[in-house]
């Protein structure tokens, strides 16, 4: 089939709706980009290796980077994407309830970033989806065994960000013992550089596949296709979402990246390398095995097992009940606000 751009184009005249979906796929990348994006560079902030402003500009440049080049190396993420919901049936009603998906998933990204958490833009998206999808075609909308990925995704970001990054501080404390704190440093600082745009790349990566798979899904659906046949994308639609990652990282970036390095936990420079290596290989990994996970839960978990690898009083845990608070509420809240709007477009459009 052909999805270049002016074919898209074309078919927009039939549907007017799915230029509507572009349009929010738009939106809700620019909120992830100001939400989660940050959350790859917070450390090396914290830790000042970089300084904020540099530190955006690489967060910006990888995150388009790594959205383009993993989508060319491995698109797992997408195809779980694809998989775990099932929005077949009239294209109209499909395209209104994906749609309905979007919005609801905007929405409570808008209004975390407000309150300054770093809320999982990627679990909102799938929740908003799902509940767009059970709208559509009931519970035989949710291809459990698929879904059953962003379970696995979670609980291995949470519980392995955590204890590796309370390993990794170990180590690292054992293995540069005998190293003056200025040579360490030196050294740390460098590699910390290295790994801060090694993140913002695999964010693109895992981020940039989970929306444009519903920018994909929304073309396929107006052209009457069966969305689980897709194996790649268009070169213009993920610079598109590249860039809107981009924007994003740079309107929003300083507010998250002050609540998760800051205020959260004090950080060394050896503790925000051990971060950084540990959320570099929960996002490597999940990657390549088609976990959707969020870069908010892989940052925040390294950075609380780091802390705790110093005594679990270095951890400021009022704010991280507050981070868990809001993960714990945005797949309900998500869910319901995709499977309402969902039923009320279909009926009234």
């Amino acid at each position: 089939m052909d999805l270049s751009l002016f074919s898209v184009l074309d078919q927009v005249s039939a549907y007017p709706s799915l230029a509507v979906i572009i349009f929010l796929v738009i939106g809700v990348t620019v909120v992830s980009g100001a939400t989660d994006a940050p959350n790859a560079i917070a450390t090396a902030v914290a830790t000042r290796c970089l300084k904020p402003s540099t530190a955006l500009i690489l967060a910006a440049v990888f995150n388009f980077v790594g959205l383009i080049g993993m989508t060319y190396i491995s698109t797992s993420v997408a195809s779980t994407m694809f998989n775990m919901v099932d929005f077949s049936g009239n294209s109209h009603q499909a395209l209104m309830a994906l749609m309905a998906s979007m919005i609801g998933s905007i929405v409570w990204g808008a209004f975390c970033w407000v309150l300054g958490i770093p809320c999982s833009k990627s679990h909102a998206l799938i929740a908003g989806v799902t509940g767009g999808a059970i709208a559509l075609n009931g519970f035989e909308g949710v291809i459990i065994g698929e879904w059953a990925k962003v379970i696995y995704g979670m609980v291995f970001s949470l519980v392995a960000g955590f204890v590796l990054g309370l390993i990794t501080v170990k180590v690292v404390t054992l293995l540069f013992n005998g190293v003056s704190k200025q040579s360490g440093n030196k050294v740390f600082a460098a590699i910390q550089d290295v790994l801060a745009c090694m993140l913002a790349f695999l964010h693109g990566a895992q981020d940039g596949q989970k929306f444009m798979s519903i920018g994909i899904m929304g073309i396929m659906l107006s052209f009457g296709m069966d969305t689980t046949g897709v194996h790649g994308f268009p070169l213009w639609l993920m610079i598109l979402c590249s860039l809107a990652i981009s924007a994003g990282t740079f309107i929003g970036g300083k507010r998250i990246i002050k609540s998760v390095a800051m205020d959260m936990v004090d950080l060394e420079i050896y503790q925000g390398l051990s971060a950084s290596v540990t959320t570099t290989f929960t996002l490597f990994f999940s990657s390549m095995t088609g976990m959707p996970v969020s870069t908010s839960h892989c940052s925040t978990s390294a950075i609380m097992g780091v802390g705790a690898g110093k005594g679990f009083k270095n951890v400021n845990w009022s704010i991280a009940r507050n981070m868990l608070l809001a993960w714990v509420l945005t797949f309900p809240a998500c869910g319901v606000i995709g499977f309402v709007l969902a039923r009320v477009f279909i009926l009234v459009f």
